[in-house]
Parts: structure tokens; sequence; C-alpha cells
């Protein structure tokens, strides 16, 4: 086999486990009420200061029409709750409830589970191909795969030199 031949077999295994494994462990007995995605619409609110639809929506990379229905329902499952904005009574925050935030905690920590293993058996310099490569990955995608207005946030490695 080839190297090119490799590195497409090893990443279109990856994305598919990611994928795959992340939903089967963020899905659990406490979290059965929820999908997948609901876990990362709990990740795009976060535990900090409460969202408005259009930033969480914006970081899901869905419109805030799409968002509503999921919202709607994490809103009846007592995951999140609406907050109007004490500053402009049009404005809709989200904030997570306490399940909300055991939820978001428990996601965060699957997470860091992932890195611990992956960077914990590399040296340092391991680690910083493996974070360039993905890096490169992740403009790839963005920058051929995105239909968006916004700037991208494409880095041109080309330009940037190896230490």
């Amino acid at each position: 086999m080839t190297l090119e031949e490799t590195l497409n077999e090893l990443l279109v295994k990856l994305f598919k486990d990611i994928l795959e494994i992340e939903s089967k462990c963020l899905i659990t007995e406490e979290f059965k009420d929820i999908s997948y995605n609901d876990m990362h619409i709990i990740e795009a609110i976060g535990v900090e200061e409460p969202r408005n639809m259009k930033t969480v929506a914006n970081l899901m990379s869905v419109t805030t029409g799409t968002l509503t229905k999921a919202i709607d329902a994490l809103c009846d499952k007592k995951y999140v709750i609406r907050e109007r904005s004490a500053e402009d009574k049009r404005v809709v925050k989200l904030k997570l409830t306490d399940k909300g935030k055991s939820a978001y905690y428990h996601h965060e920590q699957f997470h860091r589970q992932m890195i611990k293993n992956i960077a914990g058996e590399m040296s340092e310099k391991e680690t910083e191909v493996l974070v360039y490569a993905l890096a490169k990955m992740v403009d790839y995608f963005q920058l051929n795969y995105y239909d968006t207005d916004e700037e991208s946030e494409f880095v041109d490695w080309s330009k940037i030199q190896s230490e």
C-alpha cells in the first residue's frame, strides 16, 4: 500500500470512528434523552455567560431557525433555559441548567481523556507535528467546504518556516 493510500485509509477510519465512538461515549444512561447533536449544542452554549441564539447557531453552522427546534426540545427536557436580555428585551439568551451543565462537563471529560490518551504517549515534538497536521486539515476543510461570507481562518502553511 502506498503512503497516500495508507493516509487515506487512516483518515477515513479516524473520521468514522470519532463520530461513532464519541456518540457511544456521550449518550450514556444519564443522557439517553438527548442526541449526539444535542450534546454539541450544549457545548456551544457553554457554561460561562449566557449566549444568544445567533452566536450558538453560528458555532453550530446552522440557521437560527434550525436551532430553534432543537432548543425547544432541550428546554422541554430541562437542559437549557431561555432568558430575555436585561439590556434588550428582544434578545433571547440561552443558559444551561444544572442538568445541562452536567451534560456539558460529561462531554468535556470525554475530550480531556481523549487528548490525555493521545498526547500523553507522544513527545513534545510529536505533539507539535500532530497539531500542525490537524491544523492543515482544518484549514483545508474550511477553505474548500464551508460556504460562508465570514473571513476564513485559513493559514498559509507554505509561508510558515518549520523550526
